[in-house]
């Protein structure tokens, strides 16, 4: 490897150091033939990255697993999990890799992953390898998503092993290099409680999350209890953030939700179109567990998976540990109805923004406007989406595009006069207060039929449709010419649009 062409990661691997028996040592699988498929060269930048070095063969071959970076030391980790509700006590990496934690241009911490590099102790019988399609979906929905200010994980690359992989056909294989600001996870503390006997590894895991992610919980006077309300307070406002732009995570198993609050592992996701808090797209999610309506309160449920293992952290006296999770569990309603209720008040220009909301009075007149609109954005199957942008619009002087999208416009106008009747008592004029939210209601989002189209393309060799999906969704808010076909709800035949794990 050349000078010239040698990526600059800079490792320092903590997990690695502190945390054994959370991992095992291990290597990626050799791809035949790898090609760079997708570079994120922002990211790339982000991490103090050289991208030519990253696009060279030796860039290429760190990417796909080929070649280990200097500084690294590569790992499958081990966790958990309840999936659908049932425990695993052993899942972990069974087709991934901790490469290492690289140290950005700006000192932070974050983590190389690779996933679809080859079977590992934890693949339970499987391949370990990932094709084309559901790679490239990560990592055009993790862009998306961070577009939009959601936290989440990115990927920094995709790269096409050369290798075919048995799904429901053959179909291309691909590795994902994933960047995360960890991979810990609810399911590393239950693997973790699982196997220890003494607590030890638990409190090691514990304060490793403490000093990575939630430092501030080192001032309180139980800084574990303190760790576990930090993590509760970031998946309430996660979850409220998917929730206030339609997105449907489709496997919120414990072994998918993070202890930094971002988000992981884009699976079976999609947005909702039509607002139907039932909506599932997930092929195997047969009894809607993980609907959209359903995400807050199984997020509060695998929050109650994490304080089980952490109770003996929290006071010697099972009771008393028992009594304190509980009251930060609780708390997690009121925490996720704040950052909901702050968004769409947003969302309906009802004030500022939603940092400023956060801190706005209880206001029962705009909480029963927000209800009855979900009321009826539900019984006239509204495209969610549209729906927000078109408002905004109507604020201008044109209904037209918002008395198109309900089937009933007269029920519309009741709830509309309500609205513009509060908006002029706060004094909010239309102009405004329309491009305020426009600046939180995003006109482009993944559509499910344009992303499925991507794929597909990709799949056969074609990258340019995905490559314009890209484009479009780095600037969600942004209306430009030309991109209609980007903006338009879904056709009625995305209705029955079914995504998979691709496993």
């Amino acid at each position: 490897m050349s000078v010239a062409t040698r990526p600059q990661f800079v490792f320092d691997n903590s997990y690695v150091r502190e945390l054994h028996g959370l991992y095992e040592p291990w290597q990626a699988a050799t791809a035949t033939s790898p090609r760079l498929l997708a570079l994120n060269e922002a990211l790339a930048h982000e991490l103090g990255l050289d991208v030519e070095a990253l696009q060279a063969p030796d860039g290429v071959a760190v990417l796909v697993g080929n070649a280990t970076p200097e500084g690294a030391s590569p790992v499958a980790q081990a966790y958990a999990g309840h999936q659908f509700g049932g425990f695993s006590p052993r899942l972990g990496d069974g087709r991934a890799l901790l490469v290492g934690e690289v140290l950005d241009a700006h000192g932070r911490r974050r983590d190389l992953h690779l996933k679809g590099s080859g079977r590992t102790p934890f693949s339970r019988g499987g391949d370990g390898k990932a094709a084309v399609g559901p790679m490239l979906r990560e990592y055009v929905i993790g862009e998306a998503m961070h577009a939009l200010g959601i936290p989440t994980t990115r990927a920094l690359a995709v790269v096409a092993t050369g290798d075919l992989i048995e799904r429901e056909t053959m179909l291309p294989g691909a590795v994902l290099a994933r960047i995360a600001s960890s991979h810990l996870r609810v399911g590393t503390f239950q693997y973790a409680a699982t196997h220890d006997d003494h607590d030890t590894l638990v409190r090691r895991l514990a304060d490793h999350a403490i000093a990575r992610h939630h430092p501030r919980a080192l001032d309180a006077g139980n800084p574990y209890l303190a760790l576990f309300e930090h993590v509760v307070e970031a998946q309430a406002s996660l979850v409220a953030r998917w929730m206030l732009v339609g997105f449907i995570h489709g496997v919120m198993n414990t072994d998918n939700m993070t202890i930094s609050g971002e988000t992981i592992d884009y699976g079976p996701c999609a947005f909702m179109d039509v607002f139907d808090p039932d909506t599932v797209f997930s092929s195997i999610d047969h009894g809607g567990r993980y609907a959209y309506g359903n995400q807050p309160v199984i997020a509060q449920w695998n929050l109650a998976r994490l304080a089980e293992t952490l109770l003996p952290l929290f006071d010697a006296e099972r009771d008393a540990a028992i009594a304190a999770a509980t009251d930060v569990l609780r708390s997690f309603t009121a925490r996720y109805q704040a950052h909901w209720t702050a968004g769409m008040r947003a969302k309906l220009g009802l004030i500022g923004d939603a940092r400023s909301a956060a801190t706005a009075e209880q206001d029962d007149g705009a909480d029963l406007l927000i209800d009855d609109l979900l009321t009826l954005l539900r019984a006239q199957a509204v495209d969610f989406t549209s729906f927000f942008r078109a408002l905004s619009t109507s604020l201008r002087g044109d209904d037209a595009p918002l008395r198109t999208l309900v089937a009933e416009p007269a029920a519309l106008d009741g709830w509309s006069a309500r609205w513009r009747a509060r908006l002029s008592a706060a004094g909010r004029r239309p102009q405004a207060t329309a491009a305020v939210m426009d600046r939180v209601n995003p006109i482009y989002i993944p559509r499910n039929h344009l992303v499925e189209a991507a794929l597909v393309a990709a799949t056969d060799g074609d990258m340019a449709p995905f490559r314009q999906l890209l484009d479009v969704l780095a600037q969600p808010f942004d209306e430009r010419p030309g991109l209609d076909a980007y903006a338009a709800p879904a056709p009625p035949s995305a209705a029955r649009y079914r995504t998979f794990c691709g496993t």
